[in-house]
């Protein structure tokens, strides 16, 4: 057997209906790069055929995807190189050993002999067993479950690393694939042209387009706020109403909510290149076990599975040969012929597209009618066992025709109506004449259908099992009051996430590159301080923060800052998760009535306080200091002082020009008086002298002379007493005047020091507000990455 021979089975003799060892039947492996089906009633042996055909193909190197649904292909880890009954024990069916009246290590060796010498019959032996081993590694996995190796299903929302602008088709077909899929799995008709299937799609092509990946719990939250604002010429709210995007996304978020979906979050990525080959290149069997799934999580699992192929595919060089195969045991309901389900899809696209990149398809199914006429035509390679009714019989003989074009149909239906168990009419499209040949032995113990326990045993010690566990997510990674959904609010209340930037976001605890958000509330309210009294008619912005948001809201602890819509981003970072507030934020009444108490809360505790001079009658402007309106008043204490002062000065100008009058002319008296008396005593010095002489003289002129000095010596004495009297009435003046101006100094500083007084007396004013005073103008929640 050379290099990418397959060695089937034998051919048959059709006269005597037995196989010849010696001459083989040998299959070129390249040939199935043109795909083929396999087509068999129960019991024609079918499974042992396709599983022949999987041990020959990674003999040869190729690797193998096997979906298994039946749970039969798991039997080609059950290979024993030395073919010994103690390899054999753990997998004996004691009821079949008790049914056959032995114990179980006895049904064990004839087991084991049974196989020994089958195999012997077509030239094979234990190196043969021992070389398969070790040129490929066998995996079960089980989406869904920790029965085998774990498969993470959901992380197929890895964006993929195609170019867009070039390979756009490919990814999405598997976006296409995916929402499909997941539709399907929520119970929710996948057509892709429903709202539900284009919007995801959209969703999921925005961002991988970007080269970023999703979860479902990212894309859950996109439905309920998309990052688009039109989806063909609508508006987004148009063609998706904001509350059916939220019934869309309560529906995939009971699919997520519920505990058996953790599974299919946990294990090895979904990722072909590594379910194919090993880090070395060394090529993998891996069996996708399926027997433990429902209908639809089937349909999941190969839909995106197989998507993940169609991508995988496209992007391999061309080749002639046959670079890896896959294989469906079983592929009735996958590709219908009547019917369109997710997986339906990826399955004919791998068999018109994949034969140029060396990828083959095998497809097996005991019921061809149920095969689409497509799929049949796209098979170059048809393997045909016993069939149940005249109705599969046609079915077959009407594809063969449209694949291979003219055929003998007298020629094939006579070969075809013959058949026992394990043989199979070979027909290539290469060749012109079909073969008829019996199914070699099985190098793998044909135990049948693999329990749950059967697989545990299996990949107990599988690598893939460890890494599966190192990789899956811890099932409770959120809290019981965390979610990755954005908790809804009202359509009225608008709603940001905080930019760690923003001047005041340290104020609420904010944390740059934070993905764990907790809920704000910001307000802006307009307040009216009026007060006619004081002259006051002021507005201002009241702007504040509450956080945490409780219920009730603690007001008190609210925090005044200065926000505006730079402070604000539209979205939320990827990854974000959500704190849910004790606050029932998503009621249009806890908003309203937040509105309400706040009005009231501002009117109990917000006011401003200005100063006053009840003396001076005046009131400080909002917002000026007690030193500016200090010197104000003072300013205003010295003009009124002014005033008073201007007015006693006139008062007192009357008094103290009469005195000053009278002192004037009391004055000139004195200047008179004693003009006069100086006068006088000139007179009488030169009169006295001459009267003197005379009196020497003698006579009676000396008597004469004498009286007439003491005369004018009398005059000059009363004018020195009007002259000291004169004198006298001056300085009561000038003493009358002195009174009334330190009379006027001491009303002076009188009139000063009641100004003085009068300047600090300061009061301060409180002005407070009314209801009607306060007008709240937005009140929106704000998300907060504190962690």
């Amino acid at each position: 057997m050379g290099t990418g021979e397959l060695y089937l089975g034998g051919v048959i003799d059709p006269t005597t209906g037995k196989h010849d060892p010696a001459e083989p039947v040998l299959y070129e492996s390249r040939r199935l790069t043109t795909h083929g089906v396999i087509v068999g009633m129960t019991g024609s042996g079918k499974t042992g055929l396709g599983i022949i055909t999987l041990e020959e193909a990674l003999l040869s190197g190729i690797p193998v995807l096997a979906i298994d649904p039946k749970g039969d292909i798991g039997n080609l880890l059950l290979t024993f190189p030395r073919l010994d009954a103690h390899d054999f024990r753990p997998w004996i069916d004691e009821g079949e050993a008790h049914r056959a009246g032995e114990d179980a290590d006895t049904f064990a060796a004839g087991v084991a002999n049974l196989w020994k010498s089958g195999l012997a019959d077509w030239g094979i032996d234990g190196d043969r067993i021992a070389r398969l081993k070790e040129t490929a590694r066998f995996t079960i996995y089980t989406p869904g479950s920790q029965a085998g190796v774990p498969l993470n299903i959901v992380g197929s929302l890895v964006a993929p690393d195609i170019d867009w602008s070039t390979d756009a088709e490919t990814g999405r077909d598997e976006i296409e694939a995916f929402v499909s899929s997941l539709l399907v799995l929520a119970g929710i008709e996948a057509d892709p042209i429903s709202t539900e299937h284009i919007l995801l799609s959209n969703l999921i092509e925005i961002s991988w387009q970007a080269g970023r990946s999703l979860d479902l719990e990212s894309l859950i939250a996109q439905v309920q706020n998309p990052p688009l604002r039109k989806l063909g010429v609508f508006d987004i709210d148009t063609f998706f109403p904001p509350k059916d995007r939220t019934k869309l996304a309560m529906r995939l978020n009971g699919l997520i909510a519920s505990p058996s979906f953790v599974s299919w979050t946990q294990g090895v990525p979904l990722d072909p290149q590594t379910l194919l080959y090993t880090p070395e290149g060394a090529p993998r069997a891996a069996i996708i076990y399926l027997q433990h799934l429902g209908d639809q999580e089937r349909q999941f699992v190969v839909t995106l599975l197989l998507s993940k192929m169609v991508t995988w595919i496209r992007r391999r060089p061309g080749t002639s040969d046959l670079r890896a195969l896959i294989y469906m045991d079983e592929v009735f309901g996958f590709a219908p012929p009547t019917a369109e389900p997710p997986s339906k899809k990826p399955i004919l696209t791998i068999l018109k597209q994949a034969r140029a990149h060396g990828v083959g398809m095998l497809l097996s199914t005991q019921n061809p009618v149920d095969l689409d006429y497509k799929a049949m035509s796209n098979a170059g390679t048809w393997m045909i066992g016993r069939l149940q009714t005249q109705r599969d019989k046609a079915r077959i003989l009407e594809g063969l025709e449209s694949s291979s074009g003219a055929v003998d149909i007298d020629h094939f239906d006579d070969l075809i109506g013959d058949l026992e168990e394990r043989q199979f009419v070979l027909h290539s499209t290469q060749e012109q004449q079909p073969t008829l040949f019996g199914t070699r032995w099985a190098m793998s113990y044909l135990r049948g259908p693999l329990t749950k326990e059967d697989l545990m045993k299996l990949t107990e010690d599988a690598p893939e099992r460890l890494v599966a566990e190192m990789s899956a997510p811890e099932p409770n990674a959120l809290d019981d009051d965390e979610t990755t959904l954005v908790p809804q609010v009202p359509d009225s209340v608008p709603t940001y996430y905080l930019d760690p930037a923003a001047p005041w976001a340290s104020v609420v605890g904010a944390i740059p590159g934070g993905t764990r958000f907790e809920a704000a509330v910001v307000a802006r309210v307009n307040l009216l301080y009026d007060d006619a009294r004081a002259g006051v008619d002021h507005r201002e912005v009241w702007e504040t923060v509450l956080h945490p948001v409780g219920d009730p809201v603690d007001l008190d602890g609210g925090r005044a800052v200065d926000y505006d819509d730079r402070d604000f981003r539209p979205d939320a970072p990827e990854g974000a998760t959500y704190t849910l507030p004790d606050a029932p934020i998503g009621t249009a009444t806890f908003f309203r009535k937040l509105g309400t108490d706040l009005r009231t809360w501002l009117v109990a505790n917000q006011h401003v306080e200005v100063f006053k001079n009840p003396v001076l009658k005046l009131y400080a402007r909002i917002g000026e200091s007690r030193d500016d309106f200090e010197r104000r008043c003072e300013a205003a204490a010295v003009d009124g002082a002014d005033i008073d002062i201007a007015k006693l000065k006139d008062r007192y100008k009357v008094k103290i020009d009469r005195v000053r009058d009278q002192l004037a002319t009391a004055d000139r008296r004195i200047r008179e008086l004693e003009a006069d008396t100086q006068a006088l005593r000139e007179q009488e010095l030169i009169a006295g002298a001459g009267e003197l002489l005379s009196v020497f003289l003698g006579g009676k002129r000396g008597s004469r002379s004498l009286s007439g000095v003491a005369s004018r010596r009398s005059q000059t004495v009363r004018k020195k007493e009007r002259l000291r009297s004169a004198q006298e009435r001056y300085s009561d003046k000038a003493a009358a005047l002195d009174d009334l101006e330190a009379e006027l100094a001491e009303d002076v500083t009188e009139i000063m020091d009641r100004w003085n007084a009068a300047a600090t007396s300061i009061e301060t004013l409180t002005i407070g507000l009314e209801k009607t005073d306060v007008a709240v103008d937005e009140i929106a929640l704000v998300w907060i990455p504190v962690a």
